[in-house]
């Protein structure tokens, strides 16, 4: 009768535990994660700067970084769940020659542009002036 008992408490306490595992939440913290959609806009000025718009729904964060070709991060931004609007201008002048990500990411999704500075060299004239 003694091992009938342990043999059903046994029982019960394995199917109590796999319950609550499987009912479980997945996020402990009870907060539910949520992302932000966002459009963004890019385009170089004549001045060699690089103006970035961004507009994204409240409630979720977004990243936006400049990396170079080996991966350091030139410039890093980080908007908070609350903002709505970001505009800036990246001054590239005094960047090196070569290929440039632009990296902006809710976590989610990733958006990635490529941004390529080089220099061009002045042409000289071919020019023939002649006097007959």
């Amino acid at each position: 009768m003694k091992t009938l008992i342990k043999s059903l408490a046994l029982a019960l306490s394995l199917a109590v535990v796999t319950s609550s595992a499987t009912f479980a939440e997945t996020n402990p913290g009870g907060k539910t994660k949520t992302v932000a959609t966002y459009k963004t806009g890019m385009y170089m000025t004549q001045a060699g700067k690089l103006s970035i718009a961004l507009d994204k729904e409240k409630g979720g964060t977004v990243s936006i970084s400049l990396k170079s070709a080996d991966g350091r991060i030139l410039y890093n931004r980080h908007l908070s769940k609350n903002d709505q609007i970001y505009r800036t201008r990246l001054n590239l002048n005094q960047l090196e020659d070569g290929v440039y990500q632009v990296e902006i990411t809710n976590g989610v999704e990733t958006t990635t542009q490529s941004v390529t500075i080089s220099t061009q060299q002045p042409a000289t004239p071919n020019r023939l002036v002649s006097i007959r």
